[in-house]
């Protein structure tokens, strides 16, 4: 067996694999002499049927099988042995008329290889690193919201402006039937205020999901589904009101502040303002780290020039699915995956350039401090450790939910990598301005 390359340019090659009878012959007499052995033919004794008659009708198969497989062993090998940093998979040269009885079998295989590239990561392009805060005026209305929740419900007969709607949603195109409740006062414009002041237990109103809510996030709750689907693109729903309320606010008082902390930790109003913007500000910065690594990406991405073998890859992405892809499909899906490819060759050349890695120790600490915040927040604050490893270990034999929470790891570590080696554009804004300028 003789197994060459040839560099066509820095990101493409050509494998030429040339295989001779010695290479397979003694494995596939091996193998018939194996089916000989099995052989149960009309009128021979099993095991005495012909090798002619044998080899006429298995032989080409038993060979084309033995040289697939060595042909794949050789390859692998080989492009272990060279050290390749392939993208895709090697793709073979498939030939119309290929003669298997040559004496020598000639596959050729195209290689789409990595491109060599560096990472400027002190770009005089800064990326803008949010600092969200909790105004007075969020602050104001998380406390009328807290006092609301603790309130004293009485049902009305109709819709006023301070009224709980609760009511199901209908789409039968989207699939969305779900009950939710909501504030009048959530609703944004006066032509949904309109809509609904009035309107009594039992009416069906025609809304649109753009816009219908000043948080979209309010919007993807109550009808359970991903704000992207819905927010460009007017969708219609009806609401079928069932109950209207209006709710006595809860005093500012001890009984509220125990209800919210028993542990006693408030004991006034201004020390609730004070948790509530604590609070508020760690789950800011949470999203506002999220935005900074999207940005950091995007970033990264446009200013990290080089090429890849886009011919090749369009190839390799028209046959790599359950279903071949026309050239327009594969063009269509190569164009959609491309940044996402180029960010992960950037994310690949920064973990290998500055030895940023995590092992199996890292990961189970990691999870189980997802574990432990999850069950925190249905009460169990002080989980037992063997608890938590069992779980974590339950988690991690599941491969998905592995490379998930390994994912969001090397995220994390990214994030903390880039923040001591970039500077930022610093900028301080209130959670709607936040909002405003990133999503919108």
């Amino acid at each position: 067996m003789n197994i060459t390359r040839e560099n066509i340019d820095a990101l493409n090659a050509v494998v030429k694999v040339d295989i001779v009878a010695e290479d397979y012959q003694a494995k596939v007499e091996e193998l018939l002499t194996d089916r000989r052995k099995k052989a149960d033919v009309p009128g021979f004794r099993k095991g005495q049927v012909p090798m002619g008659m044998i080899k006429k009708q298995f032989g080409k198969a038993v060979l084309m099988e033995e040289v697939n497989k060595l042909l794949q062993e050789s390859l692998n090998a080989f492009l272990a042995e060279e050290k390749l940093a392939l993208l895709g998979n090697p793709l073979p040269r498939v030939k119309e008329d290929f003669n298997w009885d040559a004496a020598t079998l000639s596959f050729e295989f195209e290689l789409g290889l990595t491109p060599e590239f560096e990472v400027d990561l002190k770009s005089k392009k800064k990326v803008t690193e949010y600092k969200i805060i909790a105004t007075e005026e969020l602050l104001e209305e998380e406390l009328i919201n807290i006092q609301t929740r603790y309130g004293i419900a009485t049902p009305v007969d109709e819709v006023v402006l301070e009224a709980s709607v609760t009511g199901t949603f209908v789409n039968e195109e989207k699939e969305i039937n779900t009950k939710g409740t909501f504030l009048l006062k959530d609703l944004k414009g006066k032509k949904n205020h309109k809509k609904l002041l009035g309107a009594k237990s039992g009416d069906t109103i025609k809304l649109e999901t753009k816009d219908l809510f000043e948080e979209t996030q309010k919007l993807e709750t109550i009808l359970d589904i991903a704000g992207d689907e819905i927010r460009d693109v007017p969708v219609s729903v009806t609401l079928t009101i069932t109950d209207i309320t209006t709710t006595a606010l809860a005093d500012l008082d001890k009984e509220l502040f125990d209800k919210l902390f028993a542990d006693g930790s408030v004991t006034s109003a201004a020390e609730l303002k004070a948790k509530i913007k604590e609070d508020a500000e760690i789950q800011f910065k949470q999203q506002g780290d999220q935005q900074l690594l999207n940005a950091i990406t995007g970033h990264l991405v446009e200013n990290t020039k080089f090429e890849l073998p886009a011919v090749f890859l369009k190839k390799w992405l028209g046959t790599a699915g359950e279903k071949p892809l026309t050239p327009a499909e594969a063009d269509a899906e190569f164009a959609k995956s491309e940044n996402g490819l180029r960010y992960q060759l950037i994310e690949g050349k920064i973990m290998k350039d500055h030895d940023i890695k995590i092992d199996y120790t890292e990961l189970v600490a990691y999870a189980k401090g997802f574990i432990r915040t999850q069950m925190a927040q249905f009460g169990n604050m002080n989980p037992e450790e063997k608890e938590l490893d069992d779980i974590a270990g339950r988690i991690l034999q599941n491969q998905e939910e592995a490379q998930k929470l390994q994912s969001q790891l090397i995220s994390q570590k990214l994030l903390a990598f880039y923040k001591e080696n970039m500077s930022f554009k610093s900028k301080e804004l209130s959670y709607e301005a936040f909002t405003k300028e990133v999503y919108k």
